[in-house]
């Protein structure tokens, strides 16, 4: 079910808290909402243990008891998928105080979805826009926030780029895919800048767990659709890997009616401007690998890959009716990472990574813009268990952004970064904290915080409610773009809270409802000036209110 969002652009008071009516809407909905209930019965792939979970990201510590996983292990049931982006460490999905939902390999597997906005379309609080067929500029948005507000990642590395904060999610396709993590709301106060409206985590095929096997398919559809997946993967001993590659190609088809636009805008038809009456083809490729061994019963070390290049043919009603307009796209991540324990209590992670987005444009053959982002980031990761139910987390990020353009030049961005956590449990009581401090060379400090508390009124029926804080750094568009960036813009700040509850049963699955508030304060936006130029300035503030079911 998709949140129903109000938004609004009217003075805020400095305090942040959701409005009655939204927390009666939430209690309202909640008896008839079992119909979006998610499957709670995942294949035995899509069901990560705590292990393989620590080779695409943070791995896990000594998590805070489970007892609805208790209680479900002790009846037989299947155990709800273990998640890491909520916390930055491995727990069951049931226990993520922040609203989080896995799409698992079963899933992908069934719906047949062509791309990752076909995947992720029916996700509460998740919605697209885009420009036209498979491979055009698509934007992901969750909870009213904006698509530069939504941080995502593959196998824990950022891969947006720095000039406009948007990420390449047209260009992942579904076969490289094992499973995605989803967060919704403010998560700054773990991962830093964009994690205003939530997180989407792409964990690629790892073969941890299975048995070598290979697998391919072909498949042939409308307008000339060709895609081919191949792949091999499993586990020998203490070794998992797995490498997928596959090929989409299809000749597609206009974005842009020409008779239609033409019919409209008879002055400029007259002129020889207008739309390209082509279809517009689209050709990907790409290519995923994983690697990882379990040196000794404490110690794993192992690297990760995804790499994708795609080329788009695109429609532009302002040129001539011959022109030819491509984009020339290619994404990758490397990542290595070592796993371990320093000592019974302490488990410790490093990860070092590397991402690229780059975006070559073409008119006719000949050379129009380039836009290439490249990211560099370190981890250093460590959980410390106080007690079986009480868990300290404590860590470092370091994140350096590089962007070499036709447009402007930029310097570049550093990032350093310090964090830490605690989880509890305490009878009923389930308690989430998390502070970070992000120190970033263009502007300065930013501090986040979350707080979240559950409280089980029975094994099966919990109540939550968060509060945090977020930001978004401003992009070298926002900053140095000519005749339009500001260079002393300051980073866009948000507040939110939540309640909500959830139910867990043998019949419904895994149900939660949320009411949410977030607010927002120095929104970067286009305005216009008494010359006639549009420059980006912090002006704006915004108010948005939804419920969300899942």
């Amino acid at each position: 079910m998709r949140s129903t969002l109000s938004r609004s652009t009217a003075a805020l008071k400095p305090s942040v808290r959701p409005s009655m009516p939204a927390i009666l809407a939430a209690i309202a909905l909640f008896p008839s909402a079992s119909v979006f209930a998610q499957d709670a019965t995942p294949d035995e792939s899509s069901t990560t243990t705590p292990a393989s979970a620590s080779a695409n990201g943070p791995a896990p510590a000594s998590a805070p008891a489970a007892a609805p996983a208790a209680a479900q292990a002790a009846s037989g049931q299947t155990l709800a998928p273990v998640v890491v982006t909520a916390s930055r460490t491995a727990q069951s999905v049931t226990e993520a105080l922040p609203h989080t939902t896995v799409v698992t390999q079963e899933d992908i597997v069934n719906s047949q979805a062509p791309d990752l906005r076909s995947l992720l379309r029916n996700q509460a609080g998740v919605e697209f826009s885009t420009n036209g067929g498979m491979g055009t500029n698509t934007s992901l948005f969750m909870r009213g926030a904006n698509s530069n507000q939504v941080l995502i990642m593959i196998d824990g590395v950022r891969i947006s780029g720095v000039s406009n904060g948007n990420a390449q999610i047209a260009n992942i396709l579904p076969d490289q895919i094992d499973h995605i993590e989803v967060v919704r709301g403010n998560v700054s106060a773990l991962y830093g800048s964009d994690a205003v409206g939530g997180v989407v985590q792409i964990f690629t095929k790892s073969g941890a767990g299975q048995a070598p096997a290979a697998n391919a398919q072909v498949e042939y559809g409308s307008n000339n659709t060709r895609q081919g997946t191949v792949g091999y993967g499993g586990q020998i001993g203490a070794t998992s890997f797995n490498v997928t590659g596959s090929m989409y190609k299809t000749d597609g088809f206009s974005a842009i009616n020409a008779a239609q636009w033409n019919a409209d805008n008879p002055k400029s038809a007259a002129r020889g401007i207008g739309p390209n009456p082509a279809n517009n083809p689209y050709e990907n490729k790409s290519i995923s690998g994983q690697i990882k061994h379990q040196f000794t019963q404490d110690w794993d070390a192992g690297v990760a890959t995804y790499y994708s290049n795609s080329q788009l043919s695109y429609d532009n009603a302002y040129g001539k009716p011959t022109d030819d307009y491509r984009m020339d796209s290619k994404l990758y991540t490397l990542s290595a990472f070592v796993n371990g324990k320093v000592l019974p209590d302490w488990t410790t992670h490093f990860k070092v990574a590397q991402s690229e987005d780059r975006s070559e444009g073409t008119i006719n053959g000949l050379f129009d813009s380039l836009f290439s982002t490249r990211t560099r980031q370190f981890n250093w990761q460590n959980e410390y268990a106080l007690t079986p139910d009480h868990t300290l987390m404590f860590g470092t990020d370091w994140l350096q952004q590089e962007l070499a353009s036709s447009s402007y030049n930029a310097p570049s961005r550093n990032v350093f970064s310090v964090y830490g956590g605690y989880e509890g449990r305490i009878g009923k009581h389930q308690i989430q904290l998390n502070g970070r401090n992000d120190h970033y060379s263009d502007f300065g400090d930013q501090g986040s915080f979350f707080a979240g508390y559950g409280y089980y009124l029975t094994s099966a029926v919990k109540l939550l409610a968060n509060v945090s804080n977020a930001f978004r750094a401003p992009t070298f568009n926002e900053l140095y773009y000519p005749y339009y960036g500001q260079p002393n813009l300051q980073p866009e700040r948000a507040k939110s809270a939540e309640v909500g509850v959830q139910v867990e049963t043998a019949s419904t699955g895994l149900l939660r409802v949320t009411a949410f508030e977030t607010r927002y304060n120095d929104l970067i936006v286009s305005a216009l000036q008494p010359s006639g130029l549009y420059l980006a300035q912090n002006v704006n503030k915004a108010k948005v209110q939804g419920i969300e079911a899942s």
